[in-house]
């Protein structure tokens, strides 16, 4: 597998959209897709028609979540280990997560066979303006980006 960066790969989705034939996309980005979604339509403003982010930062600057759950955060071991992902899940994801950490649990391992765990990472990396109508959404509940970061995109 060759490694991904988040700067190689919106030739890649230009590519993908060649291929498939389309001029354009409306795209949707959750979590580290989000920054992802984000450096595509910086980079090929004329390629993304419109954009929807979902559960995602802003990029560098932004209003952090709580030190304790930034601090699980650093490391991918959540990906890795499911009952390490079991026991933060309730600091880490809120809402239904409290109330039941098994789901983290299951949802992680289901996804850590998707890639490496360094995705995360990239998502830090974005930190830009979007020209294109671009939709929000945002929990209320979500202990890393909070939803202050979802207002301030909009101003």
């Amino acid at each position: 597998m060759v490694p991904y960066h988040v700067a190689t790969l919106p030739p890649l989705l230009t590519g993908l959209l060649d291929q498939l034939g389309h001029e354009q996309a409306d795209v949707l980005g959750i979590s580290w897709g989000g920054g992802l979604a984000q450096q595509f339509a910086l980079s090929r403003p004329e390629r993304v028609r419109r954009l929807v982010l979902v559960a995602t930062s802003p990029g560098a600057l932004m209003v952090p979540g709580h030190p304790r759950v930034l601090l699980r955060m650093l490391t991918p071991r959540r990906h890795r280990d499911p009952a390490q992902a079991a026991r933060i899940a309730s600091e880490l994801y809120g809402g239904g997560m409290r109330d039941d950490p098994a789901l983290a649990r299951d949802l992680l391992q289901a996804t850590a066979r998707l890639g490496p765990s360094r995705g995360y990472y990239y998502q830090l990396l974005s930190s830009i303006r979007l020209r294109q109508p671009t939709l929000i959404l945002a929990g209320d509940d979500d202990p890393i980006i909070p939803l202050i970061n979802a207002r301030s995109c909009t101003g």
